[in-house]
């Protein structure tokens, strides 16, 4: 990356995960700005990430970057770029925001109009730096202030890039909202373990590490699911007993119903915040 100074506006666990991401990469400290108004929280971050510009200011750290993260909750967002906005429109940097349910359009016009504005959907994991994150960027972004996004939300895992908003709300459905849906398994199987008698602890054992290693064999073998699926299948066996009374209970039905409502309470939230600002 390029030694642009980058400003996080929001201090939280995902800030301090992207910053301290960058830092890792070789990112110089000293161009990582972030304000942050509780104080205990500005404590834990020049503990946690020295060498970082800390301050309590949002305008402090927003006009010195050619690239500001919003990292604050999806209903103060409004009045955070509407403080922004006269900072903004005279520094022009790229504004990346990770807040769920808030349309890019819609923080373009807090921050005054005509601004390079990233949306991204970033996932739990990103918080060890394991995630997964969806971007969008506006039709003011530069190929070059897209890839700088990309390579900042990179710190905390892989980045999909998506040419329609819209698709960030299959994303938040899918890989956002995702990681419950994997903990419910895990905790169906450590459940299910002990009913048939193994102690708690040999159960959960075995359904994380069973979870951790399917996935990382999934990536691998860059394979498609059903592939994977038959290696395991044998006619007549223990597996097939077990996917055949899920598909008797139209599990893929069930998990694409429970999909498409975590969608659409995705669309209506953005559609909410939109009719809430106006």
């Amino acid at each position: 990356m390029s030694n642009n100074k980058v400003a996080f506006v929001g201090g939280g666990n995902m800030t301090r995960a992207i910053a301290g991401g960058l830092i890792d990469s070789g990112f110089p400290p000293c161009d990582l700005l972030i304000s942050e108004p509780a104080a205990a929280r500005r404590k834990v971050l020049q503990h946690e990430l020295p060498g970082c510009m800390i301050t309590r200011r949002n305008d402090a750290v927003a006009g010195k970057a050619g690239q500001i993260v919003l990292a604050v909750k999806p209903q103060v967002l409004p009045q955070v770029c509407r403080e922004l906005a006269t900072t903004v429109q005279q520094s022009r940097p790229v504004v990346i925001s990770i807040a769920a349910g808030v349309r890019s359009h819609d923080i373009e016009s807090w921050l005054g109009g005509n601004i390079a504005v990233v949306r991204v959907m970033p996932n739990q994991p990103a918080l060890i730096r394991k995630g997964v994150s969806g971007l969008y960027a506006n039709e003011q972004t530069s190929d070059t202030q897209r890839a700088l996004a990309t390579e900042i939300i990179a710190a905390i895992g892989k980045v999909v890039q998506v040419s329609t908003e819209a698709d960030i709300d299959t994303i938040t459905a899918i890989s956002g909202s995702g990681p419950a849906y994997f903990f419910l398994l895990i905790d169906m199987l450590i459940d299910a373990g002990i009913r048939l008698g193994l102690d708690a602890a040999t159960a959960q054992t075995l359904a994380i590490e069973t979870a951790k290693g399917a996935s990382i064999l999934a990536d691998r073998e860059n394979e498609p699911m059903k592939n994977l699926i038959d290696r395991v299948r044998s006619p007549g066996g223990t597996t097939a007993a077990a996917l055949d009374s899920l598909e008797a209970d139209s599990v893929r039905d069930i998990f694409a119903s429970a999909i498409t409502a975590a969608r659409q309470r995705a669309v209506t939230m953005a559609d909410q915040a939109h009719a809430n600002q106006v």
